[in-house]
């Protein structure tokens, strides 16, 4: 799974950024309509507004759709556009919240939250498995620690150990891990090499410019560059 966008939808040049990771490889497309932020104050995503980008890209590339519900009503709004609903790190401890995307029949990625061990980040994927839902993706994201030169501190021993742990297939989201786009590529080649399954990585044609996480989000060039290293590599 290569599940590559902006952080979040932003408006028409979302539809071309979709075309852009189609035509590299890319076998999903992600977007936040909905985007849960440190300040109320920042961009808080174009909610149902956006929606018709979300259309029209899918209707152009026919990539399945990744984006982020942070509540039940959010999952009943996105039902019909979303093909693989997501889970926030800042959700991934409220059960309640879980066992909520445990009753939906799609495909759901849990990432990991901040604080959370290996062990407990395994077992809190079985609030959404016991309740029916057994298409459930794992996602490392990075934990906080005391370093500050990067945004988050990327776990790599995270991917061989889950997969010691359980059997759900486990991605990287290397973005949000570095938040620094000149070490996401490199970060992405470590998780893969290590044994993921796959990447969630942000994409903008124009980083500097993004509404949210501009710092980390990666250029054209930069995903091409991977994309030819994941196809030269054999991942």
């Amino acid at each position: 799974m290569i599940i590559a966008g902006p952080c979040s939808v932003e408006g028409e040049n979302f539809i071309e950024i979709a075309k852009f990771v189609k035509q590299q490889g890319a076998t999903h497309l992600r977007g936040g309509l909905f985007k849960p932020r440190s300040s109320p104050h920042r961009f808080n995503g174009l909610g149902v507004e956006g929606l018709e980008f979300v259309v029209e890209a899918k209707r152009v590339t026919g990539l399945p759709f990744v984006s982020e519900a942070m509540s039940p009503k959010q999952i009943e709004v996105l039902y019909d556009y979303v093909d693989i609903f997501q889970i926030g790190t800042r959700n991934q401890t409220a059960s309640e919240l879980l066992r909520e995307f445990g009753r939906q029949d799609k495909p759901v990625i849990l990432k990991r939250g901040m604080a959370t061990t290996i062990e407990e980040f395994v077992m809190y994927a079985d609030y959404i498995i016991c309740e029916g839902n057994e298409n459930v993706i794992l996602c490392e994201r990075g934990i906080r620690t005391f370093e500050n030169y990067t945004r988050n501190t990327f776990d790599l021993s995270c991917i061989p150990a889950v997969k010691q742990l359980c059997d759900l297939p486990i991605i990287a989201d290397p973005s949000h891990a570095v938040g620094r786009r000149d070490l996401v590529v490199p970060v992405a080649k470590g998780a893969m090499s290590a044994g993921a399954d796959g990447l969630l990585i942000e994409v903008h044609d124009n980083p500097e410019m993004a509404l949210t996480d501009s710092a980390q989000s990666i250029t054209f060039e930069q995903f091409e560059e991977l994309m030819t290293w994941l196809k030269s590599s054999g991942h």
